[in-house]
């Protein structure tokens, strides 16, 4: 029996965490897509969402940007949990409004990572941007149907830093 590939680990463990996730779920959040460092997850603004000036209040948009930030970095099933985050709004998003938040890994060295998530509305029009810091707890998986052991013996010893920086287009790690 072959080992399941990073795309297959993660699809397992995106649908796993999404299963047993209420805050996501409890504001509609859909996981649209999952890959080994990536995820993008949907939300549409809903009424109770809104501020007195009628826009979808900041604490909501940093939450759907962090609940993608949780499954890009928690791919690997390796448990792995926010340390830090930032958040930057740059146009308000309205009743109505789909956002999509789309996040990528940046960097992953050692237990820390660096992921950087873009919030966007169904016009592709920029909404925020947010900056999220990761630590991981080794030996822990993410999900526990899927134990640790399945990821295969190069990807464990390098510490997925090689093959991160090569899906994600950089060739160097940062130290965060």
């Amino acid at each position: 029996m072959s080992e399941p590939s990073p795309e297959q680990i993660a699809e397992l463990v995106g649908r796993g965490m999404f299963a047993n996730d209420p805050a996501s779920q409890g504001m509609g959040m859909q996981l649209t897509r999952i890959a080994p460092g990536r995820a993008t997850m949907t939300m549409t603004v809903r009424e109770s969402m809104l501020n007195g000036h009628q826009t979808c209040q900041g604490g909501f948009l940093a939450t759907l940007a962090d609940s993608a930030f949780a499954f890009a970095c928690n791919s690997y099933n390796e448990m792995t949990v926010a340390s830090s985050f930032s958040i930057d709004f740059m146009a308000p998003a309205r009743l109505d409004d789909v956002l999509t938040a789309t996040c990528l890994e940046v960097s992953k060295a050692g237990r820390t990572g660096v992921y950087d998530t873009e919030v966007t509305n169904q016009r592709n029009e920029r909404i925020a941007v947010f900056r999220g810091r990761s630590y991981t707890i080794k030996g822990r998986p993410a999900f526990a149907a899927l134990p640790p052991a399945a990821l295969s013996s190069e990807e464990s010893a390098n510490g997925h830093d090689s093959t991160r920086h090569r899906r994600t287009g950089s060739n160097r790690a940062s130290q965060p």
